[in-house]
């Protein structure tokens, strides 16, 4: 084919391009207007009277334009058995993909892409070039447009894998194909599905709430001297005299907002959380304003983690994250396959999706020998804190000597917390910083294996082992810290039978 046919994004994409810019630019825009006043200045010639309107008029206009150009600007092809894209507002920017590189084709259906049946479409590769962007964005295409990529992509693999034996073959391929794309999206077998008491949870145990008041705090620490603080003083001063009653209810209330507001933005990012199984892929939908569609190929998952967070566990319930090779990062490396699940039914579910995976508990726990280590460091360096707030603040300092009872408990914690166990061709790892994690790899699957040791380790027998898994373009290290030595060297022994190489580091 000497001429290729190119196509174009939907229009719709230069107001989605338009609305992207000016998000970007929302703060400084916001501090720009404010800076000059709404009115703008009461004497001069009119348009100074107006200069805030005028320069936000001229700012939308230019980034309409700018959104125009750049839809006008992008085009994709398919050429050579790779996905090609030309964009550029300014400069004329040339994108070659190879088809055998892309790891999963993953759809986002937001408010502007629905009325028109769109979708947007991020290309994650085994390797990414940037740490933010997918190696490729088709902002606003046509389901069926997508479906074409999926076509093309699987005529790639297909012509890489085996030659057409009689000539004039390949437009009969090229059908078998396409039924066989077809045919295969419709049969997906459901896993999981979360419920709308799992929202609730999920919502009230997330640390939501958390992120929504530190965003009020940075939003009132950026715009000090536009908020009204004395005014806002002499309220609460006021206020505070209807009572203690009248004060506490009025902070449930306050604590009860914003709880509602965690409670609806997870909603709607979680809405309709559904895993699903294809084959060769785990499919995984979720959104009710901004549907998203996450493809994660088995073969590239690295590790399965179960985390159990303290609060979640008092109500019975964990969640599962699994470990992507390749894709740059984010949701192509460390996925939420289960944000929120019974953990009774955890082994069940995963025993689906990965049935030679052994989901057991770790048996093997650590010793005495390496307990002082999981809270010693922490001791010595509170103990100048302590000393100083003692110092400055007596006698109330006095209290800071509650934090030492609490580090050493905590040391305890995360030392009882810690286990392992090898199972066949298995590591299984548990380990905890607040929440609980266990760490299921196989051993093919790890990058790296290393021991470490410090002179006070040496002293006590004890080290630290650490199996090093790939997760995006960076790793995730599962760990279990000062165990006995004898039980690492056995670790790495295990892992050195295999073909990948170790490395035993010592400090």
């Amino acid at each position: 084919m000497s001429e290729q046919q190119r196509y174009k994004l939907h229009w719709i994409s230069a107001l989605i391009e338009m609305l992207k810019t000016m998000k970007e630019a929302l703060l400084p825009l916001v501090v720009l207007i404010f800076a000059n006043g709404f009115n703008g200045s009461r004497s001069g010639p009119w348009f100074l009277q107006y200069l805030s309107f005028i320069i936000f008029g001229v700012l939308i206009i230019a980034l309409l334009i700018s959104g125009i150009i750049k839809w006008k600007r992008f085009v994709y092809w398919f050429e050579d058995d790779e996905l090609r894209i030309e964009s550029g507002l300014f400069v004329k920017k040339k994108r070659y993909i190879p088809f055998d590189r892309i790891q999963s084709l993953d759809y986002t259906e937001g408010i502007f892409h629905r009325p028109f049946g769109l979708v947007k479409v991020k290309v994650e590769t085994a390797g990414s070039s940037s740490l933010k962007k997918a190696e490729g964005e088709l902002t606003a295409i046509t389901k069926e447009a997508a479906e074409r990529i999926e076509i093309e992509m699987a005529e790639a693999k297909s012509r890489k894998k085996e030659k057409p034996v009689i000539e004039g073959e390949e437009a009969i391929l090229s059908d078998d194909i396409q039924e066989m794309v077809v045919e295969e999206k419709t049969p997906l077998q459901k896993v999981f599905k979360m419920t709308t008491k799992d929202l609730l949870i999920l919502a009230t145990t997330s640390g939501g709430i958390g992120v929504i008041l530190s965003g009020v705090a940075i939003f009132m620490s950026q715009f000090a001297d536009l908020i009204p603080f004395e005014w806002m003083y002499e309220e609460i001063s006021a206020f505070i005299k209807f009572g203690v009653l009248i004060v506490a209810i009025a902070i449930f209330l306050g604590l009860l907002a914003v709880w509602i507001l965690s409670v609806g933005m997870t909603f709607l990012s979680h809405y309709d959380f559904t895993v699903s199984l294809d084959k060769e892929d785990i499919v995984i939908t979720r959104g009710l304003l901004e549907k998203k569609r996450v493809t994660v190929p088995l073969k590239r998952i690295q590790s399965v983690v179960l985390v159990e967070n303290p609060f979640r566990k008092l109500f019975g319930y964990a969640s599962v994250k699994i470990h992507s090779a390749g894709g740059g990062v984010g949701e192509s490396s460390r996925i939420n396959l289960f944000p929120l699940v019974k953990r009774s039914q955890v082994e069940t579910h995963l025993a689906e999706i990965f049935p030679d995976l052994h989901l057991k508990e770790p048996v093997n726990k650590l010793t005495s020998r390496g307990k002082p280590f999981y809270y010693r460091i922490d001791f010595l360096w509170m103990l100048p804190v302590i000393g100083a707030l003692i110092y400055f603040f007596f006698p109330y300092g006095l209290f800071s000597l509650a934090i030492i009872p609490v580090i050493i408990a905590f040391g305890l914690w995360q030392h009882r917390s810690a286990a392992y166990e090898i199972v066949d061709h298995q590591l299984i790892m548990r380990f905890r910083m607040f929440s609980l994690q266990t760490a299921y790899t196989m051993k093919k699957r790890i990058q790296s294996m290393e021991m470490k040791q410090s002179y006070f380790h040496r002293r006590k027998d004890v080290a630290t082992i650490t199996a090093n898994v790939k997760s995006g373009i960076g790793s995730f290290h599962a760990t279990v810290q000062h165990m006995e030595v004898e039980e690492a060297e056995k670790i790495l022994e295990w892992y050195e039978k295999g073909k990948q190489p170790s490395e035993v580091a010592q400090e």
